[in-house]
């Protein structure tokens, strides 16, 4: 087989950079051990790779161009290797991690991680909406050193063993001979430089941890388990990088009279038997009431017509008082009726009831046997089947 490297890669003595590079990545990926396993194509694979590392690197071309050996000890061959990174170029069309990821030392720099509080709220303030203050236990900057990790005075200085490019090559013997890999430095641990003389203050993080008060607006209309995103109240980055997010998680406690149904209040009122058999009007207290103040004109509480003959379990529906919704619009206040039978009569009462069924010919009812009371998704049902 010729020893020519542009012959072998199939280029042209004038062939750019790009060129060769394309022409190496077709062949390579043609010629892979893993896909052509056979001796003849391993072969052949070494020798595309000796060619590339001489075309590849302008040096070796040009000592190559004015009429040196392009496969002796000193322009490669098994005595210098090859960088396994151009064989993931070839396949990936990037860096040594494929998808085009970018080599060299990384930032100090880092964005902070979310944080997340819980925050306690009455049914009332969740419903209309309530402004508190919490303190909130964070990583904020370090103000002794600005977030660069360092002493005052002092700056990070180069990495002797990476030079500051934050990686290290590593080589390895394998059958295409020594393979030539990319590690992060472990002297600088990848960031291509060294803090010295570490801040006292925050022992080189560039952060530390503090409480801090902030103001909260929980909006109207926020349910158990809503998170209100404060963006950029989290925890601060390292290296004085970005501070994440802070997420409030709102936890509302039962209310001794209002149970919530999606944006729908429900409560129970207890009657009589006299009063749901002939009608009265009660002053319901609305949820309003634990929120105004003295001087509001908020309307606090509701007159309620029950209607003569209200049996138990009956539900009157007020639109327009239950939650707000926080798309605008509010849900309906659903009273159930629960009506009380006496269980201790005097003897005048007692004679009053039994004088009362008389009237009604009710001295020996009959029971009437009923079917079970259905819900709504039971009697749509009932509707669609016919």
């Amino acid at each position: 087989m010729t020893q020519d490297p542009y012959e072998i890669l199939g280029v042209s003595r004038d062939a750019s950079a790009d060129e060769v590079k394309k022409a190496y990545r077709k062949l390579a990926r043609q010629l892979h051990p893993d896909v052509n396993p056979d001796p003849e194509t391993q072969e052949r694979f070494k020798d595309v790779s000796r060619a590339y590392e001489v075309l590849s690197d302008p040096g070796k071309r040009q000592a190559y161009d004015r009429g040196g050996d392009a496969f002796s000890q000193g322009f490669g061959g098994a005595g210098q290797g090859f960088s396994f990174t151009d064989i993931m170029d070839a396949f990936f069309g990037g860096g040594a991690a494929g998808g085009g990821a970018t080599r060299g030392p990384r930032s100090r720099a880092r964005r902070g991680q979310d944080a997340l509080i819980r925050l306690d709220a009455t049914l009332a303030e969740a419903a209309f909406g309530v402004t508190r203050e919490i303190k909130v236990d964070t990583a904020l900057t370090c103000e002794a050193c600005e977030g660069q990790g360092t002493a005052p005075g002092t700056q990070p200085t180069t990495c002797e063993t990476c030079h500051g490019q934050g990686e290290v090559a590593v080589v390895q013997r394998s059958f295409l001979g020594e393979i030539r890999t990319l590690r992060p430095c472990a002297a600088c641990r990848g960031y291509g430089s060294i803090i010295p003389d570490p801040c006292r203050e925050c022992s080189g993080d560039g952060r530390v941890r503090t409480r801090r008060t902030l103001t909260v607006k929980i909006p109207a209309g926020v349910d158990h388990g809503t998170r209100v995103q404060l963006t950029g109240q989290g925890e601060v980055g390292p290296g004085g990088g970005p501070a994440g997010d802070l997420y409030v998680e709102i936890h509302v406690e039962p209310h001794k009279t209002f149970t919530r149904h999606g944006n729908d209040l429900h409560t129970t009122i207890s009657l009589p038997m006299t009063a749901a058999a002939l009608g009265t009007q009660l002053t319901l207290p609305l949820l309003e009431a634990d929120v105004a103040s003295g001087d509001s004109e908020t309307a606090t509480t509701f007159e309620l017509e029950v209607r003569p003959g209200t049996q138990s379990g009956t539900e009157q529906v007020i639109r327009g008082f239950g939650v707000p919704s926080l798309r605008g619009g509010r849900g309906d206040l659903v009273v159930s009726i629960s009506v009380n039978t006496p269980t201790r009569l005097d003897p005048r009462q007692e004679d009053l009831l039994r004088e009362l069924a008389a009237i009604r010919g009710e001295e020996t009812p009959d029971g009437q046997v009923e079917a079970p009371h259905k819900s709504m998704f039971g009697r749509l049902r009932d509707a669609f089947q016919g």
